[in-house]
């Protein structure tokens, strides 16, 4: 690790948990809040991906919203707390641990960026609201190149900004497909995987699990 010259970060599941939205509303959703976030953020990622492959492309917002009508009406939530739930995904939460990390990591002047499927005002936002302004030197969104993650378009973002090596790149993410999708560009991928989950076969193998972005620090 002592030629890396980025640190880059996913951000949805990775920074910022994905399921809070849907918990800060259990008390109207009931028991089911916990499957029916997990439907909403599953079916999201499948529209990305199938809309990639369509070339049929929304922009993040615009798919958040069409997953979350989908999960809705599965689950039978009333359509009232649409708006409730959409407001709330602009100002996701952060990992308990993240912005500690974040700030010990620019602390010792590695360059650090979100790598994202979200729009660049979404994340923005969301930068905003947990108070993590000015940790970052960059916001890279897919926006850019016009298609999802793990198109190996987007990975190359930072490094044409950068005019860095691949492997001059530490990537961070929970979800194993976008590990794989780093792993298989160039990067060297680490897995957060907070929840004890197991490593899909995408012909790439970590070069490191945490459990938590603390234990990142122990590696850089």
């Amino acid at each position: 690790m002592k030629n890396i010259k980025a640190i880059i970060f996913d951000a949805y599941g990775t920074l910022f948990d994905v399921n809070s939205a849907a918990e800060k509303c259990k008390g109207k959703i009931g028991s089911k809040w916990e499957s029916f976030a997990n439907y909403w953020r599953t079916t999201q990622l499948e529209y990305t991906w199938l809309r990639s492959l369509m070339d049929r492309h929304k922009d993040f917002w615009q798919v958040t919203e069409d997953s979350l009508d989908k999960s809705m009406k599965y689950f039978d939530i009333d359509s009232s707390m649409r708006n409730e739930l959409l407001d709330l995904y602009k100002v996701l939460s952060p990992f308990k641990e993240v912005p500690e990390v974040l700030k010990i990591l620019k602390e010792k002047n590695y360059k650090l960026c979100i790598l994202s499927n979200g729009t660049t005002a979404l994340l923005n936002e969301l930068i905003e609201s947990n108070n993590l302004k000015n940790i970052f030197d960059d916001v890279f969104s897919i926006e850019e190149v016009g298609i999802y993650k793990p198109s190996s378009k987007v990975y190359d973002m930072p490094i044409k900004k950068y005019n860095i090596q691949k492997n001059q790149v530490v990537f961070l993410s929970a979800n194993t497909w976008d590990v794989s999708g780093g792993g298989n560009y160039g990067y060297n991928s680490i897995w957060v995987n907070r929840n004890s989950n197991i490593f899909d076969n995408l012909d790439y193998k970590p070069s490191d699990e945490i459990k938590n972005l603390k234990q990142l620090l122990d590696i850089v």
